[in-house]
């Protein structure tokens, strides 16, 4: 009966917890450090140096990601926004196929870097695309978001994160 009562209190917990939500250990530690490569000469390479003295958005996104498709379109909008400085990072493709991608549903990107060999990727914890880390002024990341950024997201999640971060200026 004892047994049950353990069973049943783990399951009640789990129900509470939200399935998209993985931990991180990434929260509040800086950014790794890392050296991409670049998608071609007429697009601005993101380096490590990049992350620090502003808030920024950094997305991991491929083209081979379906869910990256449905989220550009609000990354248009962010980019276009002004909010927040937006970055790539284009994750197991070749410089090819992520210019083809930029090209072929526009580039909101101020800077983008190939992460080919995802070594930063392993360095971020990233589990799949799209995810996206929320940069303090310092180079730390402040959040995770696993999945792809909605309108709603943005405007409940994100938004209110970055006015906090800015206010603080942490």
């Amino acid at each position: 009966m004892g047994v049950l009562a353990i069973i049943t209190g783990f399951f009640a917990i789990g129900l509470t917890r939200d399935p998209h939500a993985l931990p991180t250990m990434m929260i509040d530690r800086p950014m790794p450090d890392f050296k991409l490569e670049p998608l071609g000469d007429e697009i601005p390479l993101l380096t490590f140096s990049d992350v620090k003295g502003e808030v920024t958005l950094v997305n991991v996104f491929g083209s081979w990601c379906v869910a990256c498709a449905a989220e550009h379109s609000e990354l248009m909008k962010i980019g276009n926004s002004g909010a927040v400085t937006l970055y790539g990072v284009d994750w197991r493709d070749t410089a090819f196929e992520g210019r083809q991608w930029l090209e072929q549903y526009g580039n909101p990107y101020s800077k983008v870097g190939l992460d080919a060999d995802s070594r930063l990727a392993i360095n971020l914890g990233v589990t799949g695309a799209p995810e996206s880390f929320l940069i303090d002024t310092e180079g730390r990341i402040r959040y995770k978001h696993i999945g792809p950024i909605t309108p709603e997201v943005w405007q409940e999640t994100f938004l209110p994160l970055i006015q906090e971060i800015e206010g603080g200026k942490q």
